[in-house]
């Protein structure tokens, strides 16, 4: 790992989430004009050529980074994130981005409360209080029993279950691969998943929504380069809170350019949502520096 210098790892970190909100924006553009599958298959193209090339250029190749132990959960892994990514771009054409950011926050609570079943991670009663709080936060934004609850707002919900679970295996994955092959397996098997099953929903593209495809791929490209510089240079649990403005990001595109309103219950639920996950993240953190302090 590179130096640690946190003050860059925070910008890195606003301008990821920058990146990636702008990303969905053009994903919701896209996504309602032409079929999910197909946008997201192009994406994939683009992700996994970007994958190959950074690949190519380390020690050992291609041959080095497709290397695992495990091609099982590799392959589970990404096709996960393939499906979790066609979820949520769903979601964006059915609720507009706020709505659809505002429930996805919750995945730091879900990886938080699977971590224990899934991972054999110990999770103290303030981390489970949060997480229950957290929740709270996610059932005022879904209102269920009221003549407004739509079920399209479970849709979010179950996004964010499938991204909690991939970042689980990506966790357990860590145990004998490095990043390098995770993230190789994660581009080019989203790719391969997403060409079998997204050419059957091809579509003719006008040239004005090719530019707006590949702006997409370009985006999505650069997210990934400035998380990965970001992570070299920071530690991920001191940089991670900083994820959270992509909710702001994302909610003033959707607002701004697409017309989007934000309901109060969704201001509310989305802010002890947030503040539940921002005390998960500050108790993880800490868990790491009193183990730390054990072993030294």
């Amino acid at each position: 790992m590179s130096v640690q210098n946190l003050s860059l790892g925070i910008t890195l970190m606003v301008v990821t989430t920058l990146i990636f909100a702008t990303q969905d924006g053009v994903s919701r553009h896209l996504a309602g004009e032409y079929n999910v599958m197909m946008v997201v298959m192009i994406r994939y193209w683009f992700f996994a050529a970007f994958v190959i090339a950074l690949a190519s250029r380390q020690a050992g190749g291609l041959r080095a980074a497709a290397a695992t132990r495990q091609p099982v959960l590799q392959a589970t892994r990404g096709l996960l994130l393939a499906a979790e990514i066609c979820v949520m771009v769903a979601a964006f054409t059915l609720l507009g981005l706020v709505e659809s950011h505002a429930v996805f926050a919750c995945y730091p609570l879900l990886v938080a409360a699977l971590s224990g079943p899934i991972l054999g991670e110990a999770v103290g009663w303030r981390r489970w209080m949060a997480i229950a709080v957290g929740f709270v936060g996610v059932l005022i934004i879904l209102r269920p029993g009221f003549s407004v609850f739509s079920p399209l707002a479970l849709i979010p919900l179950a996004s964010a279950l499938m991204f909690a679970l991939y970042a689980l295996l990506t966790r357990y994955a860590a145990g004998k691969d490095g990043p390098a092959t995770s993230f190789f397996w994660t581009g080019t098997m989203g790719a391969l998943a997403m060409t079998v099953a997204g050419l059957w929903f091809w579509q003719p593209m006008t040239p004005p929504d090719w530019a707006w495809m590949a702006l997409l791929c370009v985006l999505g490209a650069s997210g990934h380069y400035t998380l990965i510089k970001c992570y070299d240079v920071a530690e991920a649990s001191a940089v991670q809170p900083f994820a959270y403005l992509q909710l702001v990001f994302a909610a003033t595109i959707g607002i701004t350019v697409f017309g989007e309103t934000i309901a109060t219950n969704v201001i509310i639920g989305a802010g002890i949502i947030v503040a539940a996950g921002l005390f998960t993240l500050w108790r993880e953190r800490q868990a790491k520096k009193a183990l730390r302090r054990a072993r030294a």
